[in-house]
């Protein structure tokens, strides 16, 4: 296999630990390893408070290196993750300055920007258009329909223009990746040709998410030993409808066996501060909301859980989506209990590593709760099938999987990728499994 050197643009990368960030950098560092060059062009770390972290200022450029990858930080427009309008000059302003930034890197031989908002893209497709080196879009959501379904933004010209100019950068991108089988789906039925859409899940770092036993400072801390922890760690946002996990806790509180269950929320996010405000209002003290904890410290707290909580808006939409914090669940021997239809459900079925609820219902997620308070044999058996089903979904081949791709899309040259489907090996669906 040629060397290559990938530019990658991504505006979320660590210290950040939201999905693309992790994502990003856990690629990028396997391809380090397989001894390419890789440049990441993105924004001072700030996700999701809307606030610099510790130790980096928000410049026109700044440098550094990281597990060997060569990280270019450039200014961006720095507002929380709410409000359309601000959160868009953000976008824009990462756009334009990672455009800039990007084309003073030099001699990449393929180009990947990355979703969720699609800027990014655009960036990645401008440089790669001035550079004549082919591009790769990696499809992380179906942006902007995503901000239509949480009530972020009203259908209007905007959001038309918006999806005029998506459609643009799916036929202009020499590859697409898409994270789950049903993006590919949408995307052919919209009339993109499936044979330039390739699929690479999401995944879990086996190395750092692993079987652990409860650590025992943090259950002393947070007064948690002999109850049942429940936990939800991620974003706290609009899509994700965090409002059951308070209507479940009002119903556990009123029933005598769920009285010791206690429900953990980890992260950050445009909904944060009104779920505190409402479990507050409501005297739920059986929810700890806890704030975002370093990347390294992160497991600690996944080993407090009993079960993981996993849940997105009741939405057609979100039917689409795989969380990626489902990986991290598996690998831990966490049972899950996952509030979101469609593909993801069905990945976990087949895993056997816990089991499905109706998203946005609190009385259903209670009472799955309680049974599996009373049931540890049954949590057992959700520990031992979702270790055992993890290593399908290693980051490491999955790192290699998506190498494979930009090795076919670099060999094809600027523009030739689009009329020919990849010759990289691609994994069978797993839909299609009996």
């Amino acid at each position: 296999m040629a060397l290559m050197h990938i530019l990658f643009l991504s505006d979320n990368f660590p210290p950040e630990v939201n999905a693309p960030a992790s994502r990003t950098f856990e690629h990028c560092r396997q391809w380090v390893e397989a001894g390419h060059q890789v440049t990441v062009v993105t924004c001072a770390p700030n996700f999701p408070a809307g606030k610099l972290m510790n130790g980096y200022r928000n410049r026109l450029w700044q440098e550094e290196e990281i597990a060997g990858i060569r990280v270019i930080r450039v200014w961006s427009y720095i507002t929380a993750n709410d409000g359309f309008a601000k959160r868009t000059l953000d976008y824009l302003s990462y756009m334009v300055a990672g455009t800039i930034g990007a084309l003073f890197v030099r001699k990449p031989d393929v180009i990947v920007g990355t979703s969720p908002q699609f800027f990014t893209a655009v960036a990645a497709w401008t440089v790669a258009f001035c550079k004549r080196r082919p591009w790769v879009f990696e499809l992380r959501d179906i942006w902007p329909e995503s901000i239509k379904t949480v009530g972020a933004a009203k259908d209007g010209i905007a959001i038309r223009l918006l999806e005029r100019l998506e459609m643009f950068l799916y036929r202009a991108s020499d590859r697409i990746v898409a994270v789950t089988y049903s993006f590919r789906d949408t995307l052919a039925r919209r009339g993109i040709d499936p044979a330039k859409i390739d699929v690479v899940t999401n995944g879990v770092d086996l190395d750092n998410f692993a079987p652990r036993p409860k650590d025992a400072a943090l259950l002393t801390e947070l007064n948690l030993e002999g109850r049942f922890v429940a936990g939800y760690i991620g974003t706290h946002g609009m899509a994700h409808a965090l409002e059951t996990l308070l209507d479940a806790a009002g119903r556990l509180a009123r029933d005598p066996k769920g009285r010791d269950i206690v429900i953990l929320l980890l992260g950050d996010g445009a909904r944060k501060a009104a779920l505190k405000a409402e479990a507050e209002a409501r005297g739920l003290d059986n929810l700890i909301f806890l704030d975002p904890v370093a990347k390294d410290q992160v497991g600690r707290y996944w080993s407090l859980l009993d079960a993981s909580i996993i849940h997105l808006r009741a939405s057609e939409l979100f039917e689409t989506v795989i969380p990626s914090k489902m990986f991290e669940a598996l690998a831990m021997g966490i049972p899950i209990l996952l509030g979101v239809r469609g593909e993801a459900a069905g990945i976990l079925n087949r895993s056997g590593g816990g089991e499905t609820f109706t998203p946005e219902n609190g009385e259903e997620l209670a009472a799955r709760l309680v049974a599996m308070r009373e049931d540890p044999g049954l949590c057992r058996k959700y520990s031992a099938a979702g270790i055992a089903s993890a290593p399908q979904y290693e980051r490491r081949t999955l790192a290699g999987r998506l190498l494979d791709i930009l090795v076919v899309v670099s060999a094809s040259g600027r523009g030739r990728g689009r009329a020919k489907a990849s010759s990289a090996p691609s994994a069978p669906d797993p839909r299609l499994d009996p």
